[in-house]
């Protein structure tokens, strides 16, 4: 049922239809009480009446309200009105990550200030409890001031942290999903999840994957001729490598991507907020690094003054690497004996080598 405008929900007025899912439709709205500008989802009236549906249409309400974060959909409200169930929230003034992609590749810049944003939004609904399950392109609203927002946490399932720990999530009591049954979208839905296998916080990092690979190649993942194939390929094959559509994304990106993509669930990252860590950092050492405007492709320096300015920031481990080995081989011919170098660990946490310098006693390397 499509509501015209004047319609009053509760203390809601419908100004005009915005969009629709496979969990209701969404309208502007104003909010009488506090004089603002909202958007408005409805359950249709023919799913209303399914409990299991409208239990996981409220669901969303609660998982969603239960999360505070800049880069996840604010819920203000929940109600019913003459049998018509609809949650009020946030109103965004922008467009779909479906949108964005539609175009083409997103310029490097942007595509790693967004992905940053919208992993540590899923960060935060991990640490919660809270995986998405149905995470997408049209699931993600990008504003006109350029910031990210996860929505629709339609099939979000509430996982037990065990002794704190996020990668020791597992399914609690209550779940919806049925043994066996697949939920999701066909197409950014995980291995485990196309195969009807438990899920956790791990299955999210996965279609979190498949989102990068489409802001980077401007291309799906899986996209094949059939649902069949597709969830084929999701649990079988793998994507067209990025590195083959898309040369000028630095290649710790690509490893990323790779990594959220890993058919193992154990292959992906132990935390989300490694995840969003390791993107951060790869954002703020592109844009520290002389030159690194270029590297979007945004600026007309050309393709090769980009590569170049790339190699200087990628090439600085390597040139370590080698200096450590000549520096080795030297002391060896002096001594007549090669010494083994000396290894002292600082830290546990795994990552990206960007740079790195000799100390003052030509032995020591530091390194970010």
């Amino acid at each position: 049922m499509t509501l015209s405008a004047g319609t009053k929900l509760g203390p809601y007025e419908i100004l005009a239809p915005i969009g629709a899912g496979g969990m209701g439709e969404v309208y502007r709205a104003r909010d009488e009480r506090l004089k603002r500008e909202v958007a408005v989802k409805v359950l249709p009236a023919e799913l209303a009446a399914d409990p299991e549906r409208r239990t996981r249409f409220e669901r969303e309400a609660r998982a969603a309200s239960a999360l505070s974060h800049p880069n996840i959909l604010t819920i203000y409200d929940i109600g019913t009105a003459e049998d018509t169930v609809y949650i009020a929230m946030e109103l965004i003034e922008g467009g779909t990550l479906k949108d964005l992609t539609a175009s083409g590749p997103v310029p490097t810049r942007k595509f790693l200030e967004l992905a940053t944003q919208i992993a540590e939004g899923l960060s935060a609904a991990h640490a919660a409890g809270i995986v998405h399950r149905d995470l997408k392109p049209a699931n993600v609203m990008v504003s006109k001031h350029g910031h990210a927002k996860i929505l629709d946490f339609g099939l979000a399932k509430l996982v037990t942290p065990e002794d704190q720990e996020v990668s020791a999530l597992q399914t609690a009591g209550g779940d919806l999903t049925r043994p066996g049954m697949v939920m999701g979208t066909i197409g950014y839905m995980s291995p485990e999840q196309a195969a009807g296998r438990p899920t956790d916080f791990r299955s999210d990092q996965f279609s979190f994957g498949s989102i990068l690979y489409e802001m980077a190649t401007g291309k799906r993942a899986f996209e094949r001729g059939t649902t069949a194939e597709t969830l084929t390929a999701i649990i079988r094959e793998e994507p067209e490598p990025v590195s083959q559509l898309n040369a000028r994304l630095p290649a710790p990106v690509r490893w990323l991507v790779e990594r959220c993509l890993s058919k193992d669930p154990e292959d992906r990252f132990g935390t989300t907020k490694d995840l969003a860590r390791d993107l951060a950092a790869v954002r703020d050492h592109l844009s520290e690094a002389p030159g690194s405007a270029e590297v979007t492709g945004v600026h007309a320096a050309g393709p090769v003054k980009a590569r170049r300015s790339l190699v200087r920031v990628l090439a600085a481990a390597a040139v370590v690497a080698a200096a450590v080995g000549i520096a080795a081989f030297a002391a060896g011919k002096r001594t007549g004996h090669n010494a083994p170098p000396s290894f002292r660990q600082l830290k546990f946490q795994r990552g990206q080598v960007f740079s790195a310098r000799f100390a003052p006693d030509a032995q020591t390397v530091v390194y970010a």
